[in-house]
């Protein structure tokens, strides 16, 4: 069982930046792929950026790449999205998710990937 709590949300104009961090509990966090999703208008929620267990591979959508960097730090068992040149419609609840299926492959951008989930962290970019 793997017990994920987000942090960092907050207001900020279009422009600023913002790191989230997720904390997680539970053994064998090295091992979990991990990835952010936020609420999409009739999509449910969608895909933002997601990492391998080793840090090796990173995915990306298309509507953050190049703003947004993820990365971990298993020896904090800690997840972190830095996301730079906020737009207003970057405005969403952020979840933090884990899969303990499939740690480093293309499906970590599916929803269906993750057995675990955060309860999520708003940012708010006024525009």
């Amino acid at each position: 069982q793997v017990q994920l709590v987000e942090s960092g949300g907050g207001l900020v104009q279009a422009g600023d930046s913002l790191r989230l961090s997720c904390a997680a509990s539970g053994r064998a966090f090295s091992t979990y792929g991990l990835g952010w999703f936020r609420p999409a208008p009739g999509k449910g929620r969608e895909f933002v950026a997601a990492i391998s267990y080793s840090s090796i591979s990173t995915y990306y959508a298309d509507s953050v790449k190049g703003r947004f960097t993820i990365s971990r730090d298993n020896a904090k068992n800690t997840v972190y999205l830095q996301m730079n040149s906020l737009k207003h419609e970057d405005t969403a609840l952020y979840y933090c998710a884990a899969s303990g299926s499939y740690s480093s492959a293309p499906l970590l951008q599916s929803i269906r990937a993750y057995d675990y989930w955060g309860r999520g962290t708003q940012v708010t970019v006024s525009s």
